[in-house]
């Protein structure tokens, strides 16, 4: 069974095995806590993760942002960022949803089905009516991604292609 899990201290073993193996930039999506030790995750990666979920002590630049584990039975598979609000940075930038799958689980449908489950997830919660993404252009598999959850390309840039799917 897939589903969407948020970070927590149950499943802190998984976790930290995803978030350290994940490159520093993978197609854009960033991750501050690549390589980290087991003991550095439990003190201030995953309390990030819950804390910046809940709004609390975010940095000014930094909006509200749920940190989910996409799960396949038992296995984490892949990690999607749900921000809760734009700032105007992020409306035209990275937008609500970051996403990025496990390198040994890509093309068997799990970004598809992941984003699918954080559009259902986020809908009654941002207050926009669309979802905001954006993709490197050199990334076709994540546009397609998006793409079969509704997407539309409303713009682009030398790099970057915007896209927006309705609620």
């Amino acid at each position: 069974m897939i589903y969407l899990k948020e970070a927590n201290f149950e499943d802190i073993e998984k976790e930290w095995q995803f978030v350290k193996a994940m490159p520093e930039d993978e197609n854009g999506l960033t991750n501050q806590w690549a390589d980290i030790s087991r003991e550095d995750f439990e003190k201030s990666a995953l309390p990030d993760m819950v804390r910046f979920s809940k709004g609390i002590d975010l940095p000014e630049w930094m909006v509200a942002e749920t940190f989910l584990f996409l799960w396949d039975d038992d296995e984490i598979v892949g990690q999607f960022r749900l921000r809760q609000y734009l700032n105007d940075a992020l409306r035209e930038g990275a937008g609500h949803i970051g996403y990025g799958v496990g390198k040994a689980y890509r093309g068997k449908g799990y970004g598809t089905k992941g984003l699918a489950l954080t559009l259902e997830y986020g809908k009654n919660i941002i207050p926009e009516d669309e979802f905001y993404l954006r993709v490197n252009k050199d990334n076709p598999a994540s546009l397609k991604v998006m793409i079969k959850n509704g997407g539309r390309i409303v713009g682009e840039n030398d790099e970057k292609y915007f896209v927006r799917i309705k609620k």
